[in-house]
């Protein structure tokens, strides 16, 4: 977990992430990504210089009606010593069963992010820690250039004025590679998605297309990250050049 946590380190300085007295709740899903987020927020309080407290919150969407098993979470935070809040919902059953939704990603994701806003205000918590990956990056930017027409990404940090909460991506520098690899060394275990729709999503096209291109040009998914940084879009500027500021919603 060492080079995560230096991922996670320089992107908590160069976009100022945390400050001290932050509560910071941290989405869990059971994915590779979110553990490895609560991993290194739990780990980085020792030594990062930063007082801040970590809660893990998991939001299970109960597809299939099924309520989800994540007592591997559960047994991680006590090892961690990070509180846990595990909230049953019914996001599976509005997305698949009442709103048979084609595409149902957009609203499973919308209703993930307002559940998990109300439940970390609910917890005390002024921030909300997500982890999307530099991989997950490339692949947004690529999704909304290609199928939305327009040039934008998730920002690195933004504050939502509406909730008065502030999300943060620490995991913005990792790539996804290193993540896998992290946890298979640490013998974390993953709670399988069981969504219907995994795996055959718009953002599963992007990410076996820049696969693809990165295996015929080795340097093209650094190439757009770094685009991205040099036109400061959406918070991505660099810091000592001044470009790029806070995302506002």
């Amino acid at each position: 977990m060492q080079k995560i946590l230096g991922y996670m380190r320089r992107a908590i300085t160069e976009f100022d992430l945390l400050q001290d007295g932050d509560r910071v709740a941290v989405g869990v899903s059971g994915g590779k990504d979110s553990l490895a987020l609560l991993i290194g927020l739990a780990r980085l309080r020792s030594f990062i210089g930063i007082d801040y407290n970590v809660v893990a919150i998991t939001l299970d969407p109960c597809f299939g009606g099924t309520e989800g098993d994540y007592s591997a979470v559960s047994e991680l935070c006590d090892r961690l010593g990070v509180e846990y809040i595990l909230e049953r919902t019914r996001i599976g059953e509005i997305v698949f069963d009442v709103r048979k939704e084609e595409h149902p990603c957009s609203l499973c994701a919308k209703l993930r992010r307002g559940a998990l806003h109300n439940a970390a205000k609910k917890a005390g918590c002024n921030k909300v820690a997500l982890g999307h990956h530099f991989n997950d990056a490339a692949e947004t930017f690529v999704m909304n250039l290609f199928i939305e027409g327009r040039i934008g990404c998730f920002a690195p940090k933004s504050h939502l004025d509406r909730r008065d909460i502030t999300v943060i991506r620490p995991l913005v520098f990792a790539p996804e590679s290193e993540i896998k690899r992290a946890l298979r060394r640490e013998g974390i275990e993953v709670v399988k998605s069981k969504c219907p729709a995994d795996g055959h999503t718009k953002r599963e096209e992007i990410k076996e297309f820049l696969a693809d291109m990165e295996r015929r040009d080795h340097g093209f998914t650094d190439r757009i990250f770094g685009a991205m940084r040099r036109a400061g879009i959406d918070g991505w500027g660099f810091k000592e050049e001044g470009i790029g500021t806070e995302d506002k919603r």
